[in-house]
């Protein structure tokens, strides 16, 4: 078998995994999407739609991992086709895991319904940085199928924001509950909500990192700023 057949077949295998990443991370933006419609109606359908696609991301993990691993069993690669599929790895985690935060979200607010507390706490408040994070997810995931390093630029900033939000919303929150103790224990359900919101923004990011690396061959995880912007060019 010739090198160009080998290679031909080896791209291929590629955009099969880079599709099933895509595929992927397009069911876990229903779910977070599902999760943020949730919060704001209080829907239990909803919820029940975010479950659902929780058991489709598990099973698309496990198979995208399997096909990476024997693609590598098999292929062999060279260092940045390897560099390639140790990121796709990486992002199905990161995906998987968002999915999960979205299913807490999810459980967190069935609990809020069920405690009748529903309408009397600040949920509303949180909307924003839900949105925030759906859309940051959306962010990552075009800039993940042009790797493009200046749009995953503006991803690690914009989680920055994410940041802020939730710990003026902590702030709120527990301001809220000092004022009226009624609520704690639903409350703190929507501290744990709001946790998760900001973990979506944490795996987004990562995402982010892992294009710069992917393109740049360069780690620039815990790096301030101004050093990774000098890293994309």
């Amino acid at each position: 078998m010739s090198d160009k057949h080998l290679s031909t077949q080896f791209d291929s295998e590629l955009n099969r995994i880079s599709s099933r990443v895509m595929e992927l991370g397009g069911i876990v933006e229903r779910q977070i999407s599902q999760a943020v419609f949730a919060l704001t109606q209080f829907s239990l359908e909803a919820v029940e739609q975010v479950a659902a696609l929780e058991e489709r991301v598990n099973a698309m993990e496990v198979e995208i991992d399997y096909e990476l691993s024997s693609i590598i069993g098999r292929r062999q690669p060279t260092a940045r086709d390897l560099r390639m599929l140790m990121a796709f790895s990486k992002v199905t985690a990161n995906l998987e895991r968002m999915g999960d935060e979205a299913h807490k979200m999810a459980r967190m607010v069935k609990s809020i319904i069920e405690s009748g507390a529903s309408r009397a706490l600040p949920s509303g408040e949180l909307r924003v940085a839900a949105e925030m994070a759906s859309a940051l997810l959306r962010k990552a995931l075009d800039a993940l199928a042009r790797l493009d390093t200046k749009a995953a630029l503006g991803i690690l900033k914009e989680d920055d924001l994410i940041d802020d939000e939730f710990d003026g919303f902590v702030r709120k929150l527990i301001t809220y509950m000092m004022e009226d103790p009624r609520t704690i224990s639903a409350s703190l359900d929507l501290l744990f909500l709001a946790k998760a919101v900001e973990r979506i923004g944490d795996h987004s990011k990562n995402v982010a990192e892992l294009i710069i690396y992917l393109v740049e061959g360069k780690d620039i995880r815990h790096q301030s700023m101004d050093v990774i912007e000098s890293a994309v060019r």
